[in-house]
């Protein structure tokens, strides 16, 4: 496809900068909640909401990233974005201001719709104002912000707990988002779009039914119980109706252009795998770190740090070797990256020492970073301008997609072993990690670690297995180098 995008404008670095604020203050924002929720739990009680303080952003973002990437391609970029950050401050603001669960949890869900436009816009954005040569190296600085804001957020999120109160970790983000958005006024030109087409709200309103369901069925399962299969049968019936809609629809959400490139198809297949895999890091291996090492929350939190140190590193380096060699020899080599440090985390055991887990972790990150690089940049480079919003859209929705699915799968991996291994111990996963710990005698407690090592090596088993369907997945990408 060409590339019809308007001339780039003359102040790209700044236009660059605003968009790495604004990515910066929805990247950060995952990671220093978590490190304040214990202070925020002891504040406004309700621990029976804890999960859903995390659900309900990640739900209402993937709902709404395809709906605001259309949106971008149908009314213009600048509009939109500044819609979703303006939603977004005003859930940062009224979170500290709630006075329970139940509100926080509510005004969570503002911000998660607004995050639902920074991280697909800022990208295409970016994509618009850089060549398809350029947005190889170029991408490599926005996934620093990634790696920066995992780092940097659980510190921030600690330091602002202990010297001001809770609603400062919500606030913060406050003055970032403003100066983002008065950058994005003063040097974004609005691109002129042809008449102002209307949205298309039945097949919004059959997506947003489906995918409500189905990440409520996946993140919420186990309570659940028997209500799953409801859910799973409601989201089934609505994607039913939604594929019905599309294929009919004047306008649809997902033009036909999206379905007949082939590298569109790899590039979203490859993010789901990516997404999935990433879980196997993300979930569990904090719980080796602290469960099987017997290692501190602050050792298992540097260890998987390092995956936030690989990540950014090897987006830059991939975009430079994308430059030199071909969209399918980079996305090969970091799928090679992603097998290799997801087989690694086999070989941990219960003397393994802490920087052989990070080692693992860091070169997960770098074949996540090499990998996710490539097919943004090969399906940026393969859509028009008039769809490039929704083909960034939906890279980003197909992680979210993955991730609760890889939560979900090796969730359920994880929970199958227990219950077959240990199946007259309650919680065995939490016994271990807990301070009764200590209670028990050294033959239970050599019994209890044994037998969840094993079970978490099914979990690595599961992702490793994941990881290697994205070799086949960049085996799709093009020869040919981005131009």
């Amino acid at each position: 496809m060409t590339d019809t995008a308007f001339s780039p404008p003359r102040r790209r670095p700044l236009i660059l900068i605003a968009c790495m604020l604004a990515m910066f203050m929805a990247a950060i924002e995952v990671t220093i909640i978590a490190t304040a929720m214990p202070t925020i739990i002891a504040s406004l009680g309700g621990f029976s909401y804890f999960g859903w303080v995390f659900s309900v952003y990640l739900l209402t973002q993937a709902i709404s990233v395809p709906i605001y990437g259309r949106l971008a391609d149908l009314w213009g970029r600048k509009s939109v974005l500044f819609t979703g950050i303006s939603l977004f401050l005003l859930g940062s603001v009224l979170c500290g201001f709630a006075h329970g669960m139940v509100w926080l949890v509510l005004f969570r869900a503002i911000q998660g719709l607004g995050a639902g436009a920074i991280m697909p816009l800022t990208s295409t954005i970016v994509a618009d104002i850089y060549s398809p040569r350029e947005r190889a190296g170029i991408q490599g600085w926005l996934s620093s912000v990634w790696g920066v804001a995992a780092i940097v957020g659980p510190l921030t999120g600690a330091w602002l707990v202990q010297h001001f109160h809770w609603a400062a970790v919500f606030w913060v983000n406050v003055p970032i988002g403003i100066v983002a958005m008065l950058m994005l006024a003063r040097w974004l030109p609005a691109h002129p779009t042809a008449a102002r087409e209307r949205l298309n709200l039945t097949g919004s309103g059959w997506l947003a039914i489906c995918i409500s369901a189905l990440l409520i069925a996946l993140l919420q399962g186990e309570m659940l119980g028997y209500w799953l299969l409801a859910f799973l049968l409601l989201a089934l019936v609505a994607g039913y109706f939604l594929q019905r809609h599309e294929r009919r629809a004047a306008n649809p959400l997902f033009p036909l252009a999206i379905w007949r490139n082939k590298v569109i198809i790899a590039g979203n297949m490859g993010n789901i795998i990516l997404g999935a895999s990433m879980m196997g890091i993300s979930a569990f291996l904090p719980t080796w770190i602290q469960g099987i090492n017997n290692g501190s929350p602050l050792q298992a939190g540097s260890a998987l740090a390092m995956m936030s140190i690989g990540w950014p590193l090897a987006s830059t380096l991939s975009g430079h070797l994308m430059l030199r060699t071909s969209y399918r020899f980079t996305a090969q080599l970091g799928a090679l990256l992603l097998v290799a440090g997801s087989a690694m985390l086999l070989l941990l055991h219960a003397q393994s020492p802490i920087w052989q887990a990070g080692l693992s972790a860091f070169v997960v990150g770098t074949g996540m970073g090499m990998t996710s690089t490539t097919f943004l940049i090969s399906v940026q480079n393969s859509a028009d301008y008039q769809i490039r919003g929704i083909c960034t859209a939906s890279i980003m929705f197909s992680r979210l997609l993955g991730s609760a699915l890889g939560t979900a799968l090796m969730g359920a991996v994880l929970n199958w072993n227990l219950m077959h291994r240990l199946p007259d111990s309650h919680e065995p996963v939490q016994l271990l990690m807990s301070d009764e710990r200590h209670t028990l005698s050294s033959d239970s407690l050599a019994h209890l670690v044994s037998e969840i090592a094993r079970s978490l090596h099914w979990v690595f088993v599961a992702a490793l297995l994941i990881a290697f369907t994205s070799l086949w997945v960049a085996r799709r990408m093009p020869k040919a180098r981005p131009d």
